[in-house]
């Protein structure tokens, strides 16, 4: 027992260090996600939505979301993106089941949006920033941000009757932490 309780201590305080260097307590399921403004941290959860994050994490290797624009950007609401069409209207071409759980959309909760089927999820991922309880078990959520949300504060907010923002942010790259060397 007194063994498992140091080991305990030891990653709580892993944790604790880890949090004030900016380095990802698990660097598999961390994303960085690069804007204009600075670095996004956003932790993945695999424990909610493992399809889900596994998906983001290829599409992230392959570098898809690089140079991807946020279509949609709702003052008080959030901002969404991963449409390489630029539209609302498009993904990578792989639709996912639906992963709803009890995680509530908070402030920095990441999401996948979806058409009016459970099971349309794609590429396109939003992050609130606010929170959204009327999404809760209706979303799959598969992230956090825990560094960096000053940053997702400042992509430019705008949607227009065809959906598009006018002159949007970009995501200037977005990379898994475990594959990030400099």
């Amino acid at each position: 027992m007194k063994a498992l309780l140091k080991a305990l201590a030891a990653a709580l305080l892993l944790t604790f260090v880890l949090a004030g260097t900016g380095l990802a307590a698990d660097p598999e399921n961390t994303l960085y996600l690069d804007l204009k403004d600075g670095r996004v941290v956003i932790e993945m959860r695999p424990d909610l939505a493992p399809q889900h994050v596994a998906r983001i994490k290829e599409l992230v290797r392959i570098k898809f979301y690089d140079g991807i624009v946020f279509h949609r950007v709702i003052d008080g609401f959030m901002a969404q993106t991963g449409d390489p069409t630029g539209t609302g209207r498009g993904g990578s071409g792989k639709n996912l089941p639906a992963e709803f759980s009890d995680a509530p959309f908070k402030r920095g909760t990441v999401g996948m949006a979806r058409a009016q089927s459970p099971d349309s999820a794609d590429s396109q991922f939003f992050i609130c920033f606010a929170p959204a309880s009327y999404l809760d078990g209706k979303y799959t959520v598969w992230g956090q941000v825990t560094s960096g949300m000053e940053f997702v504060d400042h992509i430019k907010r705008g949607y227009g009757g065809n959906g598009m923002v006018s002159n949007p942010d970009k995501i200037i790259r977005m990379r898994v932490a475990a594959d990030v060397t400099e």
